[in-house]
């Protein structure tokens, strides 16, 4: 029986994607080319679509909103990255299975045998592609060398621990991709761009850092590098290939699907000199100008190669910004997170409540603004829908199909979410009420002067109640005043754990 374990790893997706492909309710010539763009630490207040008095221009993303269905109550699964990611290609919470992020050198969280949106969609006929930041683990011990010293707390890895020669298998390609290009997370080793499975510039050196950022810290950590690594460069060249690999489309047969997972404006935030001061909120501003432009960039290529008119094109974010978001609130008046209580890492709005445009012509109406409450796990039966593929039982647990909102403007099919970034606490959104099942929903601290500034009450209640109707910016919490509704919620929340979707 163990050696059929093997096997079996491989046999049981395959036999998922021939399943995928079992539907034929889209004929080859009606399915779209899919465009999904994500941001990586993106506030919703950032897109000026959302925040009239955003301080950051971002003409080309206010473009995509007009000319599509703008989304005011869509969430990422956690309030970090590599979570996040998970559920956006599984359609599976992220706290099904775990809660943390993918550190330098781990493994990955994927398993062979789990279904993603790109093994559906290759599973459709289309060619896959990803492009920036991956962030979900690699196999690295397949090329760490057997005789490597262990890693140290100021150096990392030495750069000789590894034949950068070999492929490495569990990245995108073992998950649906035929290609992949980036350098995989923009913070941590190994400091090189990627293809397909392999490391392309060799890390022959230790991190070292000559410049300086636009704002905040580096937050890199320690490990090998390619000589001349530059952090400045990362942004441009992902653009650029994006770009490129679009172009290589044109008079192919079969629709693509192109993955462009931006490693902006997450840490370290360096626009170029050519953004230096485009935006009212200092350099992380001028790094999200230099983000939409990317953004600009790839939409003028699918203009520019007769794609525009037959491509699905979504734009979200992985969760809210970073905590240097407070600070940016006293220098420049710049608002992250807008209206919204909380940033990264928490479980109020601020941490997981981001931008989401969808742009479809004549299928999505322009201008269109929804205030349906979705997730990005739903975007796995959504598409799953668009393109006529069928989902294999038992994945994609936690989607729900949108067509109806985005063809017709009809009221989301969801009325729960369930909120986590840490291990053991949640928080849960059901209709417009949200309990978070803990003292604060603040992970990261917030200061004095900015609680103050906004009000928000000190209570010592063991939770946090909501309504986010008539309080949007969470800082009347009603836990005492609410005892029937907070064990409601509870129970909303312990059902959707145990059985998973909840409609």
């Amino acid at each position: 029986m163990a050696l059929m374990r093997p096997f079996l790893s491989i046999l049981i997706p395959w036999l998922a994607w021939g399943l995928a492909g079992v539907s034929f309710g889209v004929r080859a010539a009606d399915r779209p080319n899919i465009v999904l763009l994500y941001a990586d630490d993106m506030g919703f207040g950032d897109l000026g679509a959302n925040n009239p008095e955003s301080k950051i221009p971002t003409p080309h993303l206010d473009r995509l909103a007009s000319e599509g269905m703008r989304f005011t109550d869509a969430h990422s699964s956690s309030g970090i990255c590599t979570p996040s990611r998970y559920a956006l290609l599984t359609g599976r919470f992220h706290w099904r299975k775990f809660h943390g992020i993918v550190n330098s050198f781990e493994k990955p969280v994927l398993d062979a045998i789990e279904f993603t949106l790109p093994e559906m969609l290759k599973a459709r006929g289309y060619r896959t592609a990803c492009i920036g930041k991956w962030h979900l683990g690699w196999n690295w011990e397949e090329i760490r060398k057997p005789d490597a010293p262990a890693p140290t707390a100021k150096e990392g890895h030495a750069p000789t621990a590894f034949d950068w020669s070999r492929p490495i298998s569990g990245g995108p390609l073992s998950h649906g991709f035929d290609h992949y290009f980036g350098d995989d997370v923009p913070n941590f080793p190994p400091y090189a761009w990627f293809e397909d499975d392999r490391v392309v510039t060799h890390p022959t050196e230790p991190l070292k850092l000559s410049a300086q950022t636009r704002e905040g810290a580096w937050e890199a950590r320690p490990g090998p590098m390619t000589p001349g690594w530059d952090f400045y460069a990362v942004i441009p060249k992902l653009a650029e290939h994006a770009v490129e690999w679009i172009g290589r489309q044109k008079g192919r047969p079969e629709p693509f699907f192109l993955y462009v997972p931006f490693n902006s404006p997450h840490a370290p935030i360096v626009p170029t000199e050519a953004y230096a001061g485009k935006s009212g909120a200092g350099g992380y501003g001028d790094f999200m100008v230099q983000t939409d432009d990317k953004v600009g960039r790839i939409l003028g290529a699918l203009a520019e190669h007769g794609f525009a008119g037959n491509t699905l094109v979504i734009f979200t974010a992985d969760n809210g910004p970073e905590h240097y978001a407070y600070e940016r609130v006293r220098k420049t008046g710049h608002r992250s997170a807008g209206i919204l209580r909380g940033l990264k890492r928490d479980l109020y709005e601020g941490g997981h409540r981001v931008p989401f445009l969808v742009r479809w012509p004549g299928k999505v109406k322009a201008g269109s603004v929804s205030d349906a409450l979705v997730s990005q796990v739903d975007l796995m039966a959504t598409l799953a829908s668009v393109t006529g593929a069928s989902l294999p039982a038992d994945t994609a647990h936690d989607s729900h199909d949108l067509t109806p909102v985005w063809l017709e403007n009809a009221p989301g099919p969801r009325r729960s979410i369930v909120h986590n970034t840490n291990r053991d606490v949640y928080a849960v959104r059901h209709d417009h009420w949200v309990l978070i099942g803990a003292p604060s929903g603040a992970h990261s601290g917030v200061p004095p002067w900015f609680a103050m500034q906004e009000g928000h009450e000190k209570h010592t209640h063991p939770g946090e109640l909501y309504d986010l109707r008539a309080d949007p910016g969470q800082k009347r919490n009603l836990y005492g005043d609410e005892p029937m509704k907070v064990a409601e919620l509870s129970r909303v929340l312990e059902t959707i754990r145990a059985r998973g979707q909840v409609r």
